[in-house]
This record gives structure tokens, sequence and C-alpha cells, in this order.
């Protein structure tokens, strides 16, 4: 059994004061009280392993049943989701409109749909004489190098000439067979390409109508869901859009600079269709790690067979050489912490929604991830504000009843005469030490 002397400082001389002393046992329990018997210990680790199990349980039945719910509702969340994205990026044009041109917002709304579009469409039309004129070279490149491809295999003795024709025959067989399924493959194109169309009419009302009306949604959500309730709400959501119009406007920031030094690249190197490329990269840049390895596959391979072995390493290398720039410099500069996300998770958020959702899925993954990422750090603000833990002030120097330093946290008479109990720390025996 051992002893310790509790400290109260002084606040005119500064000092601690020993006020008294408090006897423990050597686990740190009161004298005198009984310690709990083994079973007890280990049935109270079982109850909660067993509460804290169902509650994970219950997480994981209600994450699948929104899942299913999202999957139902696809046709609805699709259209939503790409809205509000567009949304975040058209809502300061939208506002200037406002505020310089005194515009209403139904006139500010129509007009910076309008005008982007309008910028868009541009973009196209000055690539499609490109594309158009540079297709058929890439083309008889392409057959070219699959022609020169062949000629190695043959000549290198890797595979013979019977082997490599009975491959193709077995591959132009399978073609044979599979017409049918080409050719319902064919309408499902046509009904994904009329599904698309769809879509974007929808996406592009509802742009309009969140531009005209999102100012209201807060307010309304703060009325509907009450003082208490509504107030967390329309912080979580604020910090969301917050969140989401900086990752959209910082990515597509970084998705630019990708797109302008791998062009660059790409026309110094002499590989053609470099413009188209480049604008593949820039959108590539929007699903990340994924659509940068792919865009950059894609130009690497195009480099090949139109230029050769060497142009096609020399690609490879600007191509890392830029990542490397976006990875370890443009990202983290340009991104706020607040949605700062581990190349893990990244990752993972990618592959996970591309594979319930496909290209639509990685697209939608990160900024998904982002404001997932918002919620479960309001979550984790409360439950430190609902800890209440107070901070140390002073940091006092006492001895304990055997005459070791013991060094002690003393918090304020406030959360002090509310409980809050002192952490002491043990210090090692200084004869400097009082």
């Amino acid at each position: 059994m051992a002893g310790a002397r509790v400290a109260r400082r002084d606040p005119v001389r500064g000092r601690a004061t020993i006020v008294g002393m408090k006897a423990t046992t050597q686990g740190g329990r009161p004298a005198g009280e009984r310690g709990r018997s083994r079973a007890e210990v280990i049935g109270d680790g079982i109850q909660w392993t067993a509460r804290w199990s169902l509650r994970w349980v219950c997480i994981a039945l209600g994450a699948l049943l929104l899942g299913l719910v999202i999957k139902w509702t696809w046709t609805i969340v699709l259209p939503v989701t790409l809205a509000l994205i567009i949304t975040t990026v058209l809502a300061p044009l939208a506002g200037l409109m406002e505020r310089w041109l005194r515009f209403p917002p139904a006139l500010s709304a129509a007009g910076s749909l309008i005008l982007s579009m309008g910028v868009v469409g541009f973009v196209f039309y000055l690539l499609a004489p490109s594309v158009g004129g540079q297709t058929g070279q890439i083309v008889d490149d392409t057959v070219g190098g699959l022609q020169r491809l062949q000629e190695w295999v043959q000549e290198s003795d890797i595979v013979s000439k019977r082997q490599l024709d009975t491959a193709l025959q077995t591959v132009q067989d399978r073609l044979m067979e599979s017409t049918g399924d080409i050719a319902s493959g064919v309408l499902v194109g046509v009904g994904a390409v009329t599904s698309a169309l769809v879509n974007l009419v929808v996406t592009l009302i509802l742009t309009f109508l969140f531009l005209k009306d999102g100012r209201k949604f807060i307010p309304w959500v703060r009325g509907v869901a009450g003082d208490k309730v509504g107030s967390h709400l329309a912080e979580v959501l604020t910090r969301s859009w917050t969140t989401l119009s900086g990752f959209i406007r910082t990515q597509a920031v970084v998705s630019m600079i990708d797109a302008v030094f791998i062009g660059i690249g790409l026309i110094l190197v002499g590989v053609p269709l470099a413009v188209p490329l480049a604008v593949l990269t820039f959108f590539g840049g929007f699903v990340p790690i994924v659509g940068a390895f792919v865009a950059g596959g894609v130009a690497v391979l195009v480099a090949l067979v139109a230029v050769g072995w060497k142009g096609a390493l020399i690609v490879l290398a600007i191509i890392v050489a830029v990542q490397q720039l976006e990875g370890n410099v443009l990202s983290p500069w340009l991104q706020s912490k607040s949605m700062n996300l581990h190349a893990a998770v990244v990752l993972l958020s990618v592959a996970l929604g591309g594979t319930l959702f496909g290209i639509v899925g990685a697209f939608l993954a990160v900024p998904v991830t982002a404001v997932i990422a918002v919620v479960l750090r309001y979550l984790n603000e409360q439950a430190a504000l609902a800890e209440g833990t107070p901070e140390p002030l002073h940091r006092l120097v006492v001895e304990t009843a055997a005459g070791h330093p013991l060094a002690v946290d003393d918090v304020d008479d406030d959360s002090d005469a509310q409980g809050g109990a002192a952490s002491a720390e043990e210090l090692p025996d200084d004869d400097s030490t009082s």
C-alpha cells in the first residue's frame, strides 16, 4: 500500500500546498475497496464486445440497405449527384451575375448554365478537326504496328507461324459464333446512349433549379428538423458543400496543369492526336489514380505505334514526372487539409465505385468519399465536445509518501468542483526538484 499527497495551487504565491493524503493500493484502487473477481471482469468484457458487435452489425445492415436503395433508385440518384457537382462549379458564376449584373436568380442560373454549355461546345468544336484529321493516321499506324509485332513474333521463334494462324482462326471463329451477342450488344448500346441523353437533359434541368433555388434548401432543413437537430444538419450540409465545391475546382486546376504539361510533351515527341490525348488526360484527372493511369497508358500506346519504342519511353518518363509533380507538390499545396484523403482510401473508393456503378461510380467515388469524411470529422468534433475533458492549466510537482517527485496537471477550480480529476505522472528523482 502506498500514499500520495494531494496538491492545491496557491493563486497568490504560486506554490503547491499539500492539503491531504489519499491512500491507494499498488493497482491504484482506494484502500479498503474490494477488488472485482476475474469472472466479473471477463463478463464485462464479453458484454461490451457483444454490444458493440451488435451495433456494427446494425450499421452494416443499414449500409447494405442504403446501397440497395441507391441501386434501385440509380436513375434518380445519378442525375441529382451530377447536377450537384455541376452546381458547385457554376454557383460562383451565377453569384457574380446576381451581384454585378443585378440579374434575378432565375436569369443568373440560366445565364451561367448557357454560358458554360457554350464554352464546352466551343472547345469540342475546336478539337473536332484535329481528331477527324488524325484518326486515319492513328489507324494506319496501329495496323502497321500490329503487323510489325506479328513479324517479330514469327522471326523470334517464340510462336510458330502455324500456332499463330491457328490462334487467329480461333479468334475469327469465336467472332462468327458471337454474331448474335454482338447484335444484341449493339441494341443495348443504343439503349445506353438513349438513357445517357435522358440523364443529360434531366441533369441540366436539375442544375438550373439548384442554381436558382438551392440557397433555400438549408433554411428549409433547419425549419423542418427543428433548432437542435436542424443546426447540426445545417452545419454538416454547409461543410459538405464547401468541401465538394473546393474539391471539384481544385481537381479541375490540377487536371488542367497535368493536361497542359503532358500535351506539350506529346507535341515535342511528335505523337499524333496530342491535343485529344491531353483532353483525355484532363477528364481522367477527375478519377484520381485510376484515371491518370488509364490516360497515361493510352498515350504511351499511341506513342509506341506512332513513333516507336524510344518515343514511347520518353512519353512514359514525361507522364511519370508530371504525376510525381501532381502527387507531391500540386495536390498537397492546392487542396486544403479538410479534403485530405489518404491514397489508400482514394484507391479503394475508386475501385469500389467502379465495381458497383462502372465508370460513373469511379468518377463519383472521391467526391462522395470526401463528403463522408466531412461527416465523420464533424461527428468526431461532437464526440470530443461531449467528453468535456478539461485541459491542464498548470503543472505542479509534489512528493508522494515515499518521497518521489510527482507531476500533477492542475485544472481550474470550476472543472475541479465538477468532479474533474488531476492527472499525475511520476518523475525521476532529482535533487533540484521540490
